[in-house]
């Protein structure tokens, strides 16, 4: 059915004209009783007349809807024009006054009309500008999800892929090596044996010619030379030795040892995500009228919303003093009693948590530039020859990661998959979030938003919460993006000048940040609400530069121009 002009949509734009005749002034009034608009000029007029001056005058959005004309059934001269409320029935007036509905209430069917009406009319905008936006963005995320679904299963084949040569590789070295081996083995035992067969030769060639030597003194006709030669005495057979052969053990494992070696695939036994919707007050603004009972509870749950907030309480543990380093400006927790150091000379020192050097690294790194891996080894940045370097258990360095024109800042490696996260920059003012997986592989590139715009300027400190998130120290911002690397938030702080360095999340999601200007430590919630300051000066934080917090939320806090690393112990609860 066909819209008129005075049936537009709330969410139509277009201005609607004066109903006077020849007036093409905006529509500003209605008047109810004759279903009229009116500018303000002739509503004006219009109520100077003395058969109108009782007349409901009202804004535009105000207006009572025309009740549609309905002849009753039983009275058809008459039209239904009220409502009896205690029956519910639209009623003509000649029936009003029959003895079904004696003594009953009634209401003008207009203003139940247009009650209705304008129910039904929020409920067709809200679908309009809420519901069917907010379905499209999620079937839209959906199929962004096959997407990733698909990159990330490929990924995996690849790693899958990238194992199984890597230990073919390893198969291959180790048969060489054994097939190697052996053919020395052979070699020397078959030198050996050809030596005893040469020696062998020898004394049977003696035997021979001392035979015929014999055999010359046996028919020589002189009976004196016979009897006057002594007899022979023959050397003795040369001893020689039997072959010691190698064997082989064959190698005893099964199908899990190669599974353990392979890897397997796993299901995490988390719950899937809901998908974040929107609310629907962030796009339409809602006017449902709330019985009594309603707006007493909702009164109610305001009340102890209001009551109820957030704090934390801070204390102080202890405070470690790390000989070798100039300042504390990274810190990555390597075990329950261990921690490696680093400030912005490049001095990377590892220390129990008395402070005792353990070992002690130079590098030419800076900022957040090293993590430890679930595996316990230690990566590190290379800033001048842009490559990362692993640290495994027995101390051997590696070159495994080249970043071409890229210059590596901060690195962290996730608690989640084993995955490396790593900031990056390429000349002032351009930066990326680059994913590579555990045997190196680059997975996936971060630099720029949904609309185009540049994400990260230096990134120099990097971490990842517990859904995935990334969450990074840039310039003057914290940029948090989901694990797809679509951007969700930025914070900015809370004052003019907000710079962020040392940045770590807790096993709730919050996210700690240093910032250096005012000298303090930010909570924010996993969505990037800001909470509290969590540590300033008051509690003897002063130019906090690095920020690490374990399971059990003790917060380790390295500040600028010392090597004292500060352990605060912090606990959340709502009063």
């Amino acid at each position: 059915m066909a819209l008129s002009k005075v049936d537009i949509p709330r969410w139509a734009q277009h201005f609607l004209e004066c109903g006077i005749e020849e007036c093409e002034r905006n529509c500003e009034f209605y008047c109810n009783p004759c279903h009229q608009r009116l500018c303000k000029q002739c509503s004006e007029e219009h109520l100077k007349s003395p058969e109108n001056r009782n007349h409901e005058v009202v804004l535009y959005q105000q207006r009572r809807r025309q009740l549609p004309v309905k002849k009753c059934k039983i009275h058809p001269t008459k039209d239904v024009d009220i409502l009896c409320e205690e029956c519910q029935i639209p009623l003509c007036s000649k029936c009003a006054t029959m003895g079904d509905h004696e003594r009953h209430k009634f209401v003008d069917l207009e203003i139940v009309y247009t009650e209705k009406y304008t129910l039904f009319q929020q409920e067709i905008s809200k679908i309009q500008e809420y519901f069917l936006p907010t379905s499209q963005d999620l079937q839209k995320e959906i199929k962004n999800d096959s997407s990733q679904i698909k990159h990330i299963m490929d990924n995996i084949r690849t790693s899958m892929k990238t194992e199984g040569e890597t230990l073919k590789s390893l198969v291959d070295t180790v048969i060489s090596e054994n097939m190697k081996q052996l053919d020395q083995i052979e070699h020397s035992l078959l030198e050996d044996l050809k030596t005893q067969d040469k020696t062998m030769d020898d004394y049977i060639t003696y035997l021979n010619n001392l035979a015929i030597e014999l055999h010359r003194c046996l028919s020589s006709t002189e009976t004196q030379k016979l009897m006057s030669e002594k007899k022979p005495k023959i050397r003795s057979i040369p001893e020689t030795t039997k072959p010691v052969t190698p064997g082989f053990t064959a190698g005893q494992y099964s199908k899990g040892d190669v599974t353990k070696l392979l890897g397997k695939i796993y299901v995490p036994s988390t719950k899937a995500e809901k998908r974040e919707i929107r609310p629907i007050e962030s796009v339409y603004n809602t006017s449902v009228k709330l019985t009594h009972k309603q707006m007493k509870e909702d009164r109610k749950k305001s009340d102890k919303k209001q009551t109820m907030s957030l704090s934390a309480s801070v204390t102080k543990v202890r405070e470690l003093n790390v000989p070798d380093v100039d300042n504390v400006f990274h810190v990555s927790l390597d075990q329950s009693d261990r921690l490696w150091i680093s400030d912005m000379n490049g001095n990377l020192v590892q220390t129990d948590l008395q402070g005792n050097v353990i070992q002690k690294i130079k590098t030419s790194g800076d900022r957040g530039y090293h993590t430890v891996t679930q595996g316990r080894d230690l990566i590190f940045t290379d800033q001048y020859k842009k490559v990362i370097n692993r640290i495994t258990q027995d101390n051997k360095i590696t070159e495994f990661i080249k970043t071409g024109d890229w210059t590596p800042l901060s690195i962290h490696s996730s608690h989640i998959n084993g995955d490396l996260l790593l900031g990056m920059r390429y000349g002032y003012g351009e930066g990326k979030v680059t994913r590579y997986n555990k045997t190196g592989k680059e997975l996936q590139n971060i630099q720029r938003d949904s609309k185009g715009w540049e994400l990260y300027r230096y990134p120099h400190y990097i971490t990842e919460n517990i859904n995935g998130d990334i969450c990074t120290s840039d310039n003057k911002a914290v940029v948090v993006v989901n694990k797809s690397g679509q951007h969700r938030f930025s914070y900015t702080g809370q004052g003019s000048d907000f710079r962020p360095y040392g940045i770590c999340t807790d096993v709730l999601g919050h996210i700690l940040v240093c910032d250096c200007f005012p000298e303090s430590v930010h909570l924010l919630d996993q969505d990037g609400q800001f909470l509290f300051l969590l540590l300033t000066q008051q509690q003897g934080v002063h130019r906090p530069r690095s920020v690490s917090v374990d399971d059990e939320n003790n917060l380790y806090v390295g500040q600028y121009d010392t090597n004292t690393l500060t352990v605060f112990k912090y606990r959340m609860y709502l009063q």
